[in-house]
């Protein structure tokens, strides 16, 4: 049915008046007549009681007035989200990440401030089922822990960060400033499996093993906070990235290791073959976001 028909018998319906109703659609009268005419033969029934005196609408003539109301509505409001979509500014969104850090907040801060309309769907998980979960396009964008750039899925820093080590309120090195690397030899260390997350896993290892203290886990977490709580247990240390420390669990410190650690970058992933306007507008929020905290940090 043409849309163009519905939005002439709304006008007729409302004015009661053919002259009155060409006017405001800005056509002579006789060719309004016409297409209601055309509708009325479309539809098998008849719409308006017409005489030299007056129109009124018929009883199949006020039901399909309310239905042709409704449809236009929907018709405007689809349109509109339609162009909202394509102007990336209405969808849905799908995210994956490692541990709330303070860039990852600010960037979901900023980015539903300026797309209120497009729905964030959160999912925490570890690196590696951020990975798998990126190739088989369950999820968009990605805040994992390893650098990726192959055939299939690209990624950039969005957060640069040094290592802290995490230590019961009441552990002997509590009143230490920082932790020298060697006095960590033989604590019973809490980290999470080396298969959720093998490059972070081995970057840390690597680290302890050039400073010659070879790590004694004796408990495993999956996420960073479960980690922190299981230190505010007394069961071990741990080792974790800077922004852990902004979770303030009662019970645990948080202390710098006295020599030079190497940075632990948070990295934003993506399909290479992602198309949504969405993805790209938050991609753009996340440089907008690390560009000026790169800044601070080298100032």
């Amino acid at each position: 049915m043409d849309i163009r028909k519905i939005r002439y018998f709304i006008m007729v319906a409302e004015e009661l008046n053919f002259s009155r109703a060409a006017e405001r659609l800005r056509m002579a009268q006789p060719p309004l007549s016409q297409e209601i005419r055309k509708l009325e033969e479309e539809l098998g029934v008849q719409l308006f009681y017409r005489t030299k005196r007056m129109v009124e609408l018929t009883d199949a003539g006020k039901i399909f007035l309310a239905g042709s109301q409704q449809t236009l509505l929907q018709l405007e409001r689809t349109i509109e989200e339609t162009q909202l979509a394509a102007e990336g500014k209405m969808g849905n969104l799908i995210i994956g990440f490692v541990d709330s850090t303070n860039i990852v907040i600010e960037v979901l801060n900023l980015f539903r401030e300026r797309f209120p309309k497009v729905r964030l769907i959160l999912r925490e998980m570890t690196t590696e089922q951020q990975l798998k979960a990126l190739y088989e396009k369950q999820i968009h964008i990605g805040f994992i822990r390893s650098k990726q750039n192959n055939e299939i899925l690209s990624s950039e820093v969005c957060s640069e960060e040094s290592l802290r080590v995490v230590l019961h309120q009441n552990h002997p090195f509590a009143t230490l400033p920082d932790i020298p690397v060697q006095l960590l030899i033989g604590e019973p260390f809490i980290l999470f499996p080396r298969h959720m997350g093998s490059n972070f896993y081995d970057l840390i290892s690597s680290y302890f093993w050039e400073h010659g203290v070879n790590l004694n886990v004796v408990q495993e977490a999956i996420q960073m906070h479960t980690i922190v709580n299981l230190v505010a247990t007394g069961m071990g240390v741990s080792v974790v990235p800077s922004s852990v420390e902004s979770y303030q669990r009662p019970g645990v410190l948080y202390k710098k290791i006295k020599e030079t650690t190497p940075k632990v970058n948070l990295y934003v992933g993506w399909r290479k073959d992602e198309k949504s306007t969405v993805a790209e507008h938050f991609l753009q929020v996340v440089r907008e976001v690390y560009t000026p905290l790169q800044y601070n940090h080298e100032a």
